[in-house]
């Protein structure tokens, strides 16, 4: 069946010029028969022609950040199966065959490789925690079964990269993708691979504080396109408690002299009051709407035939 599917494996770069060769070597030993990809995201030092030269067809986007450069991946790249993995040589190669096998196997649509660091300096200061932190708050969000959101090592079928809209531009892409297989109830698995240090002479683009923000960011947006009655259910319950808190006194007051003693404090109860019934009407008018698109984008998903139909069919023609 593997000799009958098409396999892309994919390295978003940007600056990996010592790195790239090696990780390019490693993925066609592994899996010969693949096509290998570089997607050269404006990088300024030779990393498109090192990639040329170990035997990798080179796609240039202009447009700076991770995200843009998967989105052109998946827009222009047609195959059966994709791999992708980062081009600095952290994951390991050899697990690639495992993932593919186990993606054939199940017919699943998205494998994820899960992080198993073996070396002190593959996680920078404050990343472990970080991570932990972000998977605890999409699981909270969306009940998600994932258990590293951020691996940048997946092995997808067609069906998953042709009905996935790759919104985001930079490092919040593995947060979506995740999302996205959860959106359209996609089969996955998780499968432990090493994580190692990156070699000598490749640095990290990942700028903690300022992409961390970027990655909550696009969470919370996610959380409120697609959860929204979550999101604005919990405005409404804080500002109906907080009106409750401020008005109960005045209330109280009010029995006893028959004055309202504390006027702007009565409006701003009033007021959240008024808040907190607007948060629930569009929390439940909006997840209608969420509901309707996602069963829209399960459309989608399911227009695309799945990894074992594509097999089978090809397996039949002469």
């Amino acid at each position: 069946m593997l000799s009958s599917l098409r396999i892309a494996v994919l390295f978003p770069c940007y600056n990996e010029e010592t790195a790239i060769p090696f990780v390019i070597q490693e993925f066609q030993a592994v899996l010969p028969q693949a096509e290998i990809y570089v997607i050269d995201n404006n990088s300024k030092d030779k990393t498109a022609e090192t990639a040329q030269e170990a035997g990798a067809t080179v796609l240039t986007v202009k447009q700076q950040g991770k995200g843009h450069a998967v989105r052109r991946a998946f827009a222009d790249i047609d195959a059966d199966i994709y791999v992708m993995a980062d081009g600095d040589g952290t994951y390991e190669a050899a697990k690639a065959p495992e993932m593919v096998e186990r993606l054939i196997a199940e017919d699943l649509d998205m494998v994820v490789g899960i992080r198993i660091d073996e070396d002190v300096e593959a996680y920078r200061k404050g990343h472990r925690a970080g991570n932990r932190l972000f998977n605890m708050t999409l699981r909270a969000l969306f009940g998600t079964q994932f258990t590293d959101i951020f691996s940048g090592y997946r092995i997808f079928s067609k069906r998953f990269v042709k009905s996935f809209p790759a919104l985001s531009k930079g490092f919040e892409i593995e947060t979506e993708l995740s999302v996205h297989a959860l959106v359209v109830h996609s089969a996955t698995a998780e499968i432990k691979t090493r994580y190692g240090a990156r070699m000598e002479g490749s640095e990290s683009k990942l700028q903690t504080y300022r992409d961390g923000f970027k990655i909550l960011w696009r969470l919370l947006l996610l959380a409120k396109d697609l959860k929204p009655l979550f999101v604005f259910g919990a405005a409404a319950i804080v500002s109906f408690l907080i009106s409750l808190g401020l008005g109960i006194p005045v209330i109280l007051a009010f029995l006893e002299t028959g004055l309202v003693e504390k006027l702007p404090t009565a409006v701003l109860a009033a007021s959240l009051s008024l808040l907190s019934a607007m948060f629930l009407v569009c929390g439940l008018t909006l997840s209608t709407v969420s509901r309707l698109g996602n069963e829209l984008k399960r459309l989608h998903y399911l227009q695309h035939p799945s990894l074992g139909e594509t097999a089978r069919k090809n397996q039949t023609q002469p």
